[in-house]
């Protein structure tokens, strides 16, 4: 896992987002147990009580669960929870790219047909 210090984003946000993505990947099995919190913290240099807030965040969007004294493991997939949060990543992703089509002075039309021309693409 790579963490960077001066992107802006929180580093509890940073690991928070790449077990995210490592578990909606499938990278981790359900029961699984992500490293310990100590463990982690040490391999990045960082404090314990920022790798807390970063599992904290997955337990509370569901995708671990805390277990005293043993950890945080991976819970079983929730196919509802699982497309909300693809659906977040989609919006996420497509809000990005209409503030940079603005800042490029793309019209809403160019952007709707480099879209669908993206979309032709991927099908072939």
């Amino acid at each position: 896992m790579k963490i960077s210090q001066t992107s802006g984003v929180p580093i509890y946000q940073q690991i928070a987002d790449a077990f995210r993505t490592d578990i909606l990947a499938g990278k981790y099995s359900q029961g699984e147990y992500l490293p310990s919190i100590r463990g982690l913290a040490k391999e990045l240099k960082i404090s314990v009580i920022t790798t807390m807030k970063a599992y904290e965040q997955l337990q509370e969007e569901g995708l671990v669960t805390g277990v005293q004294g043993k950890g945080f493991y991976v819970n079983a997939p929730n196919s509802e929870m699982l497309r909300e949060q693809h659906l977040r990543k989609v919006e996420d992703s497509l809000t990005e790219a209409i503030q940079a089509a603005k800042i490029a002075g793309m019209s809403d039309e160019e952007l709707m047909q480099t879209l669908q021309t993206l979309f032709a693409m991927r099908e072939e």
